[in-house]
């Protein structure tokens, strides 16, 4: 395996490809990018062209490797070095990471077809296609759902859509909810909300993934993670994103309700008029609107009731005119401040102040608006790429450097519900959250931290200082690499859920060369901690054989996803499902993780260049 990147991503998915997988890895980066990498199964190669050029592809093994993966940050620089690896191996697979959705799927069309258009000899039934991930996309739903507690955290991929929600007892005597299917129990319980969530990894206070029955009812009082639904994702229309001002801001509310008091006297004015001369109630509206404007005859002769309501109204067109040039004025600003960013509104209250609006802080803020949830946003780079967005969705942004007094202030921080820091740096987002906590003791905070043992220490001290309030951390490497691993592995998983600072993935899988599946029931498959069966896709499995399980409903028209599986279900080699897992157990699920290679050098096929194994088995 290749991995070439610059940044912690790339260190991340090479551990996690030598850790989990097993696998030989070759990592290309620069000399003094990211941190160190003291697993023996990954050989650093340092190389300052960016994108590689051919000589540093060809020694770092393009010609023998089985995948690469390409993890610049700049989209271009991956689609150079892309096109250049897939002319050196046109039977290598590709995984590619792409801020830009579109232009990276129509990078996977195109180079497939350089792959097939090759006149070089069959692959011999290697997977060599090309996957594009973002980084962004997996980690963004976790990191919004760390804002609002108890929200539900959804992943879609490929048409499928998994709902899973997080609940928390109300009181210590309450068991924990199991629903449909319980997919973690969580350190958290009623007499301690915040939990031990990144304080203590290894231990008992660690969330348990993938729990039997016995350990859900044996957690009475522990909040869980619960699998609320598995479907197809509905095809709903996109909203078009309104770029200019709406009708509410165009006048201020003192201004409207002004217009509203001088209307509603030109209406008393007119019906008095009616009455007391008797004319026709259009005639006397009429002479209303011409006495306003002052281009009425002078009432001389008149009956005085004329006389009055003809001054009356001459009055109130003087009112009229200085309110109408004042809205003009209004609606003039309001147009031209559509395109510039809105500040805080003054009695914005229960917002979520997002610190960052890179890759990753643009993403969580596009998840948050889907939400329905009130966002201002501080970032210190005017040019940054989340700026247009927070534009066309009318979010609230507060410019300035948030280490500077007052930056904060200015984001209603003080009346905020939540802080969400996404910044790159993790000295920067841990200063936001103490000087946010300073501001707001009560403030749900929420940190992107890369190493573990930093973040349990930030927990650690926060929660001694804070213990009534909720502190979160969440490292946006962690939430990507399984995706990416395994995508280099030749699996595509579904999406990842972040449970604490541990993942849990979900992956689709032909029970085809299964031996842990193949033959068996659903409950004889389910191993706690390590795997679980969700669905059985009936899109890939005969309608009538569905149909006749034994306690199961009849797979929907066109057919789906069967998710009320009967426990008593055997699996056949043609059908695929769809499997919760942690990252060690879909390791093993595809024969590469430490249970799986004990097998490989008993037959005697162990590929060289693979290391014999004599570590133990690492943390889900």
């Amino acid at each position: 395996m290749i991995v070439c990147g610059d940044d912690a991503l790339a260190h991340r998915i090479a551990g996690e490809l030598a850790e989990v997988y097993r696998q030989s890895v070759v990592l290309v980066t620069p000399a003094a990018g990211g941190p160190n990498v003291s697993e023996p199964r990954v050989r650093v190669q340092h190389a300052d062209p960016t994108p590689p050029d051919e000589p540093t592809l060809v020694e770092a093994g393009v010609r023998r490797a089985e995948a690469l993966a390409l993890l610049y940050e700049d989209d271009e620089v991956n689609m150079r070095a892309a096109f250049l690896a897939r002319r050196l191996n046109p039977h290598l697979r590709l995984v590619l990471r792409m801020y830009n959705r579109n232009l990276g799927h129509r990078m996977a069309e195109l180079l497939d077809q350089a792959r097939g258009a090759d006149p070089a000899e069959d692959d011999g039934g290697r997977d060599a296609t090309t996957i594009v991930l973002s980084d962004a996309d997996t980690a963004a739903p976790a990191l919004a759902a760390t804002a609002v507690v108890g929200t539900r955290k959804i992943v879609q991929a490929d048409g499928l859509l998994l709902r899973a929600a997080e609940r928390i007892p109300a009181g210590p005597e309450d068991a924990a909810d199991t629903g449909l299917v319980t997919l973690a129990l969580l350190s958290s319980t009623a007499n301690d909300p915040a939990g031990a969530d990144g304080s203590d990894r290894s231990g008992r206070l660690a969330p348990r993934l993938l729990p039997d029955d016995a350990d859900v009812r044996a957690a009475a009082g522990h909040g869980t993670v619960v699998l609320e639904a598995v479907g197809h994702e509905p095809a709903v229309s996109r909203r078009r994103e309104s770029r200019g001002a709406s009708p509410r801001e165009l006048l201020s509310p003192r201004v409207r309700w002004a217009l509203a008091g001088v209307c509603a006297a030109i209406t008393a004015l007119a019906v008095a008029s009616w009455l007391t001369t008797g004319d026709h109630p259009l005639h006397a509206a009429y002479l209303t609107l011409l006495d306003l404007f002052a281009i009425g005859d002078p009432a001389h002769g008149e009956p005085t009731a004329r006389q009055v309501l003809q001054l009356l109204a001459g009055l109130l067109g003087l009112v009229l005119l200085p309110l109408l040039i004042a809205g003009a004025l209004e609606a003039l600003g309001a147009y031209r401040s559509a395109a510039a960013l809105r500040r805080p509104p003054r009695g914005l209250a229960g917002h979520v102040v997002l610190l960052g609006l890179g890759r990753v802080g643009t993403r969580v803020l596009v998840q948050l608006n889907e939400l329905g949830v009130p966002v201002v946003c501080v970032e210190d780079d005017p040019d940054a790429r989340g700026i247009a967005h927070a534009r066309t969705l009318r979010v609230p942004v507060v410019l300035g450097d948030v280490t500077q007094e007052g930056v904060l202030e200015a984001a209603k921080i003080h009346r905020a519900r939540a802080l969400l820091a996404l910044t790159s740096a993790d000295t920067t987002n841990l200063e936001a959250a103490l000087y946010g906590r300073t501001l707001n003791p009560d403030l749900l905070v929420a940190l992107r931290l890369y190493d573990d043992d930093f973040a349990s220490t930030v927990y650690r001290t926060l929660r001694a200082a804070h213990p009534e309030a909720l502190t979160r951390s969440r490292s946006v490497s962690t939430l990507a690499a399984p995706a990416f691993a395994t995508a280099m592995m030749g699996r595509r998983i579904l999406g990842a859920i972040a449970v604490e600072r541990r993942v849990l993935v979900f992956a689709a899988l032909d029970i085809a060369g299964l031996p842990q599946f193949e033959g068996r029931t659903v409950t004889e498959a389910f191993r706690p901690g390590a795997w679980r069966i969700l669905a059985l896709d009936t899109g890939s499995t005969e309608a009538p054989e569905v149909q006749d399980l034994p306690g199961s409903a009849a797979p929907p028209e066109p057919p789906g996803l069967l998710w009320d599986l009967h426990p008593g279900y055997v699996l056949r080699p043609e059908d695929r499902v769809v499997v919760a897992a942690t990252r060690a157990g879909l390791a093993e699920l595809l024969g590469q993780g430490p249970a799986a290679e004990p097998r490989r050098r008993g037959a005697g096929t162990q590929e060289s260049g693979r290391s014999p194994s004599g570590e133990q088995p690492p943390q889900a």
